[in-house]
């Protein structure tokens, strides 16, 4: 029998980079419906849940058909947000899609849950790209011989020395699923210094001896996180309609 699996879309109006930007029309829709209809697609998800703290993104959400949640002004993360959701609606299996990814493949998704297993966090990694060692808004991700993470980093790791062959280098896809239990104790834990070194939550984890399984995938997704990038999502999103 497979994991019961609830899909929580985090949603909240006050980005500092780009305030209001889950409602950000792209190509006809808003952006988070765009998100919320890729996730709705995935087979072994239970519920998608859009979870916020903004009466306006609520009322849009419940406009084009999700089921929103209402959740605290205080959280710190969607983690949070989503561990909020957690001690109501229960599950054995959540799932966190940031409401500013549009190029998600509800297959990759699908996969994900199949091959979580009993990890306690499972998330992607891809490929890095040309020119995106030395990028700070692009977080890398350096792994084990069996996919269980050893640190995440803004910085071009790993380092390469004089002269060796270069390993595969990895991108960290922000994309997380939690066991229940798992989602209780990462919530409960303080901030470590790394994660605030590095300002990446997902190294709260690593600190407190949580395993995390890094899945190699070929999904190029991206995420909205300024306004320049509307630009990018509104080319790929009206190209994968005309595709269908």
């Amino acid at each position: 029998m497979g994991k019961e699996t609830v899909l929580v879309i985090p949603a909240r109006w006050a980005s500092s980079r780009f305030p209001g930007k889950p409602l950000a029309v792209i190509a006809g829709k808003p952006l988070l419906r765009w998100v919320w209809e890729a996730a709705i697609r995935c087979r072994r998800v239970r519920e998608v849940i859009v979870a916020t703290d903004d009466r306006r993104i609520f009322e849009t959400a419940r406009a084009f058909g999700a089921r929103v949640e209402m959740t605290r002004s205080d959280h710190r993360s969607g983690t949070d947000r989503m561990a909020e959701l957690a001690e109501r609606i229960p599950a054995d299996f959540y799932l966190n899609l940031q409401g500013d990814e549009p190029a998600v493949d509800p297959e990759e998704i699908d996969r994900l849950i199949l091959e979580a297993g009993s990890a306690p966090i499972v998330t992607f990694r891809r490929r890095l790209a040309p020119g995106e060692a030395d990028n700070p808004n692009v977080t890398k991700v350096v792994c084990d011989r069996r996919g269980y993470a050893l640190y995440f980093s803004r910085a071009a790791v790993p380092h390469v020395r004089n002269g060796a062959a270069a390993p595969p280098r990895w991108a960290h896809v922000g994309i997380y699923a939690f066991q229940a239990d798992a989602l209780r104790s990462f919530v409960g834990f303080p901030p470590g210094e790394l994660e605030q070194a590095e300002g990446l939550e997902q190294l709260r984890a690593l600190e407190n001896g949580v395993p995390v399984i890094v899945l190699p995938t070929a999904m190029r997704s991206f995420g909205v996180d300024v306004p320049e990038d509307i630009e990018r999502a509104r080319a790929y999103l009206e190209e994968k309609v005309n595709q269908r």
